[in-house]
């Protein structure tokens, strides 16, 4: 039976109606956007700081106001040593870096970096990371060194070149009692070559260079070591090297702050970091390629390291992994996931990769290059 309303009923609806959507409005515009505060450990004109905003980005977009990260550059709150300890203490909500910088709370962090990783590349290390045990080691060691914070790996980097020199490495010996800037294990590795090292922060590298405070240095690729005005002080590049062959970002968070995220926004930080990861990869071929021209049109000269300093920097690693290992059974922990791991991956990966240099000289060989 349709019931017959009166007009005055109508009117009583109409106005509940209207009273009910002017309720309703009030509770969308309210909802509360949650802002985290990072700071990258990459001056703000690196392309690492673009690659930091980029996830931000990523990140804002998916979550629809709900979450906005905004990201500081290199010292805007914190030096770029100190970024563990802040993200733990929650004086940074998050943070972008490396895990090697956080090397002197615990040796084995320096293996999500440098090293030779037993002949894996950045990608293959990202690998083992996420699915040969890495990620449940790296959490064991951030909790024996009381760092309570979240962990996202990512952004497999290109082989990053011995560095920055005022005459090309020749030999082995002229590594010798040179004055030479790098960070994490590597450290170690060209102490143990007879180097003088000073893991100086990224910011730094080039005025000390300028000042003739460092002889020679590394920093990371072709578009980083432009921007930063490597090619301003030093006009010799030496390429290739193992000393950080498999090296990645890390993504951090303050624990209890991640937490605090509903599950739907933890999941677009997830998909994100995953997100970011293949499209920093992708950029970094596009940028560091064309950047690598033009330092080489404004007259930087580039070298192939010799293969007698690749053997001699496995021979120093050989040396300085068998005495970290002793000293810290965490340390041996990691080497030993990370053997068993590249042994099965690595011989895929050899087996089943062609020369892709074959078919690069077929094309331009008669060129150039």
């Amino acid at each position: 039976m349709t019931e017959n309303k009166s007009p005055r009923r109508r009117g009583l609806l109409k106005g509940a109606a209207i009273a009910a959507g002017a309720m309703s409005a009030p509770m969308v515009a309210m909802a509360q956007t949650t802002s985290f505060r990072f700071q990258s450990t990459w001056p703000a004109k690196d392309i690492f700081h673009e690659y930091a905003n980029d996830f931000a980005k990523k990140v804002n977009d998916m979550a629809g106001g709900r979450l906005k990260i905004e990201v500081l550059p290199s010292g805007a709150v914190v030096p770029a040593f100190q970024l563990l300890e802040a993200v733990n203490k929650g004086t940074l909500d998050g943070g972008h870096g490396v895990v090697a910088y956080h090397y002197g709370k615990n040796s084995a962090l320096a293996l999500w970096g440098s090293g030779p990783g037993y002949g894996m590349d950045a990608n293959m290390v990202l690998a083992w990371h996420n699915y040969g045990g890495g990620k449940a080691l790296l959490d064991e060691i951030y909790k024996a060194i009381n760092m309570d914070v979240v962990s996202y790996l990512y952004g497999p980097m290109t082989t990053q070149p011995l560095g920055w020199f005022k005459k090309p490495v020749a030999k082995v010996d002229d590594m010798k009692g040179l004055k030479f800037r790098t960070v994490g294990l590597a450290v170690d590795m060209f102490t143990e070559m007879g180097t003088a090292v000073n893991p100086l922060p990224g910011g730094e590298i080039v005025p000390a260079l300028d000042r003739g405070l460092i002889d020679a240095a590394e920093f990371n690729n072709a578009s980083s070591d432009r921007v930063l005005g490597f090619p301003d002080v030093v006009k010799n590049c030496m390429l290739q090297s193992f000393h950080q062959s498999g090296e990645q970002f890390e993504i951090l968070f303050n624990k209890g702050k991640y937490a605090a995220l509903p599950q739907e926004l933890r999941s677009i930080i997830d998909y994100a970091v995953q997100a970011a990861s293949a499209d920093m990869s992708w950029k970094a071929v596009d940028r560091n390629s064309k950047d690598y021209e033009e330092m080489k049109k404004q007259g930087i000269k580039f070298y192939k390291t010799p293969d007698a300093v690749l053997r001699a920097q496995l021979a120093a690693w050989d040396k300085t992994v068998a005495k970290k290992a002793g000293e810290n059974a965490l340390f041996k922990k990691v080497l030993d996931s990370q053997k068993v791991f590249a042994q099965r991956a690595g011989q895929w990966h050899n087996d089943y990769t062609v020369d892709f240099k074959m078919a690069y000289n077929h094309y331009f060989g008669g060129k150039k290059a």
